[in-house]
């Protein structure tokens, strides 16, 4: 090899060296700030939750349901003191969160002792196995979902309330199961939900990113062959900005609890790189416009944080125009995870559509 061939090398490698030093440097940077940000927003005063126990609620009952497929669900009842005639309520959970989402929901209604509430774990969340078949699609978490109602709701009228891929769910069940509506299930509440927006916002991401990602969003479910562990073990590493992320993308307040974002970090973070990346795809290719119709014989509430960048009101809005009998409440300052942000309002108005719901089914 020549002197002048072996100096280029040399350049080309020293270049090489310099440039991931560089990278190296910002990274080490970037994560140092993160982490001061972190510390900063944890250790910031005013925190109102900063002594709640987030976690596991007490329950009269949970069993396991196994659907159709083989994946075993968990569901976990709450039984009333008084619930003759009244509807049971089925809460469905969103994407990457667990049935912890709809925590001060729980503590709510279970104060409030009238009706049966249920609780389960989405496939491939929280305590559910993952998916037997597969088949990481809307469509089947609609049958999973009747799976649930067979096994906990075997008669009596019903009131199924989903948040965001929740909210999908309820629709993917409509459109398989649309006899269910007016007969047994009489009452809807869509939470921070799309019926088939997605593709337009990118799951709500900044315009110039959307773009620049949007070829890449069909293929994303072959995310998991670069390996689930190597996915898993760089989420780690980046819990700081995943939290940062969390706290931008989930909230609407500029200052949130920083008990409450830890609270959905950690739902995030124990959701495994397979069922986040194979569910992807699904969510952007999902429409259920005409499973609205479904949904047409029955009172349906409709609630949406206005700071929701995930799911903005914009998708609440196009609901309302395939179902312009349903309610629509916007909830200030609020985003994506309105029900643990704006527990308060969203108590109001669950509690109040499930009464007058309750009083009507009784009449």
């Amino acid at each position: 090899m020549s002197t002048a061939r072996s100096s280029r090398r040399a350049k080309r490698v020293g270049l090489v060296g310099a440039v991931v030093g560089v990278a190296a440097a910002g990274l080490a940077t970037a994560f140092a700030v993160e982490r001061a940000l972190v510390r900063k927003s944890l250790n910031a005063p005013g925190d109102p939750y900063r002594d709640e126990e987030f976690g596991e609620q007490p329950f009269d009952s949970e069993l396991t349901v196994t659907a159709a497929d083989g994946t075993d669900l968990h569901v976990e009842i709450v039984e009333p003191g008084t619930a003759a005639g009244r509807p049971t309520v089925v809460f469905v959970h969103g994407f990457a969160l667990d049935m912890g989402t709809f925590y001060f929901q729980r503590q709510a209604m279970s104060r409030h002792g009238r009706n049966r509430l249920v609780f389960y774990d989405q496939p491939g969340h929280g305590r559910s196995s993952r998916l037997r078949s597969g088949n990481y699609d809307i469509a089947a978490l609609g049958k999973s979902l009747a799976a649930i109602l067979d096994a906990t709701v075997p008669d009596g009228p019903i009131i199924l309330v989903g948040h965001s891929m929740g909210g999908m769910t309820i629709m993917a069940f409509a459109e398989q199961y649309p006899e269910w509506f007016g007969r047994r299930v009489t009452g809807v509440v869509l939470i921070s939900t799309s019926a088939g927006l997605i593709d337009k916002t990118k799951l709500g991401v900044p315009t110039l990113v959307a773009r620049a990602s949007a070829p890449f969003f069909p293929v994303w479910t072959g995310a998991t062959r670069i390996g689930g562990n190597v996915i898993d073990r760089a989420r780690i590493a980046s819990a700081d900005l995943a939290w940062l992320l969390t706290r931008r993308y989930g909230f609407g307040d500029s200052r949130p609890s920083p008990s409450l974002v830890t609270f959905v970090e950690q739902m995030n973070s124990k959701t495994s790189a397979e069922t986040l990346t194979k569910y992807l795809h699904t969510l952007y290719s999902h429409n259920r416009f005409p499973a609205l119709s479904a949904l047409a014989g029955v009172p349906v509430l409709v609630l949406v944080g206005t700071k929701d960048y995930l799911t903005p009101v914009t998708h609440s809005e196009e609901i309302l125009r395939h179902l312009p009998e349903a309610q629509l409440v916007k909830i200030d300052n609020s985003g994506h995870v309105v029900m643990l942000e704006k527990a308060d309002d969203v108590n109001e108005a669950l509690l109040s559509f499930v009464d007058k719901l309750s009083m009507e089914n009784n009449s």
